[in-house]
């Protein structure tokens, strides 16, 4: 026991020994620190991330609702056609013509309007067809009837006949979309059906160069592919803002620009269709110089006699700011606003003359007068008197001609188209799509007309 109590007692001096030296030798105070989370101290930058901003902002819309509306009321269009092709190899060793028929089938999308079947398409979707096929959403299947199209502003009209009440999409009234937007792209891309996207309108009265006429389209980023054309564009409550049309790629596949027909215009072309069988087009009756790009709006450069426009007042030099209210900055823009009106329609015209604003109440002109590129020659409707001269269903005057072949042969101003390859010309305007559709590369016109002494001739030339 004596001998424990010992080994303690030394146990307990040691330590006591050990501390003391220890605390001579470092002479600090020891903490013991414990770990606790602290908020990061931030600094608010000038720069926000637009990434995040964006999903922000998305997340706060619902884009189901609108998706849902949509997507049962946009279909799959397939069309048929038949194409010939020459064969050299059976041309040379006398076999059949040289030629040989084949299908051709191209696909596309198509928006329902109507409850009754009415769908609007591209018309580049459904061009040349002899067989069209619509698909529904829940895979049905119906032949198509094509009621009219119009090529200059893509559009087509079609007609599938059923039994039942369809799901359709409404127009919304495209002027009053924004810019940023929000706006859904629903089509049958690359044959996937029922494909939605979304992006936001990044421009309206688009431009784009290479078509063959002057266009205003919504321009979106919003994913649109081969197999999208003809398909809709919708607001986020299902609207129809517009009919996808066009991208602009290098590769073929969208690369972040896609373009569509506003709704207001598509509109306006089905309403045509249906009731005139063809376009009604609305002018001011003015000339224009689109290559002032220092001022912002339209400048007339010139009024045209008993014209809308020279009977509203307005002049030469005026600049045209606004028509109903909606803001003109450029050319396209203003015949946007035309191509979406019928001839007689009221429109109040802003113009800026000589600083001064001033609104002008015009009435719409018809369009009669029509140019034909590739033959070089502009064409206008005959009148109700000639018709009843000559005996003809109809026709189109020469007004301009700058036709080499054709001042050649002695064709002059005046001259009176009355048939283009065999077919009757009812118009400038027909007359005008016959020859641009049939004529050049090689391909052959034959043209008749009635000459200024009221004989027919007949021309024939490349």
């Amino acid at each position: 026991m004596k001998k424990l109590l010992s080994l303690l007692g030394m146990a307990i001096l040691g330590g006591a020994i050990t501390l003391g030296g220890y605390k001579m030798l470092f002479n600090e105070n020891v903490v013991i620190e414990r770990t606790i989370s602290q908020p990061v101290k931030t600094v608010t930058a000038n720069f926000n991330p637009a990434l995040s901003n964006a999903n922000s902002i998305a997340n706060s819309v619902d884009f189901t609702v609108a998706a849902e509306n949509t997507v049962h009321a946009v279909v799959h269009v397939k069309n048929t056609s038949i194409r010939t092709q020459s064969n050299p190899i059976d041309l040379f060793f006398g076999n059949s013509s040289g030629t040989r028929k084949f299908e051709q089938v191209g696909t596309g999308s198509g928006v329902i309007i109507s409850q009754d079947g009415y769908i609007v398409s591209n018309n580049h979707v459904v061009d040349g067809a002899s067989d069209i096929e619509i698909t529904l959403n829940n895979k049905q299947k119906y032949k198509a009837t094509l009621i009219g199209t119009d090529k200059e502003n893509d559009i087509a009209l079609l007609k599938i006949d059923v039994d039942f009440d369809l799901p359709y999409i409404p127009f919304a009234n495209s002027d009053n979309i924004k810019i940023g937007e929000w706006v859904l792209a629903v089509g049958n891309p690359y044959n996937l059906t029922s494909t939605v996207t979304a992006g936001i309108v990044s421009a309206k009265g688009r431009d784009l160069e290479g078509t063959t006429s002057t266009d205003s389209f919504i321009q979106t980023d919003a994913a649109v592919n081969p197999g999208n054309s003809g398909g809709a564009l919708v607001n986020t409550r299902g609207e129809l803002v517009g009919i996808n049309t066009a991208i602009t790629s290098r590769t073929g596949s969208f690369i972040g620009y896609s373009f569509a027909v506003p709704s207001n215009i598509a509109k306006k072309i089905i309403d045509d269709l249906l009731e005139f069988g063809t376009v009604q087009e609305a002018i001011l009756g003015i000339n224009i110089n689109q290559e002032d790009g220092d001022i912002e709006g339209v400048l007339i450069a010139g009024v045209s006699d008993d014209g809308g426009a020279q009977k509203g007042g307005l002049k030469s030099g005026d600049i045209i700011k606004k028509v109903n209210d909606i803001k003109i900055s450029k050319f396209s823009e203003l015949r946007g606003q035309l191509t979406a009106k019928r001839p007689g329609d009221l429109v109040n015209i802003t113009i800026d003359r000589d600083g001064e604003e001033i609104t002008k109440t015009i009435t719409l002109s018809k369009k009669d007068a029509y140019v034909s590129r590739k033959l070089g020659v502009v064409l206008k409707d005959v009148s109700k008197k000639e018709i009843k001269k000559f005996d003809i269903p109809g026709g189109a005057r020469i007004m301009t001609n700058q036709n080499k072949n054709l001042i050649y042969y002695g064709v002059k101003e005046g001259y009176i188209i009355t048939k283009i390859n065999k077919k009757p010309v009812l118009n400038a305007s027909d007359a005008v799509k016959e020859i641009e559709a049939s004529f050049g590369i090689g391909n052959p016109i034959i043209l008749e007309v009635i000459n200024l002494d009221g004989e027919k001739e007949r021309y024939a030339f490349r």
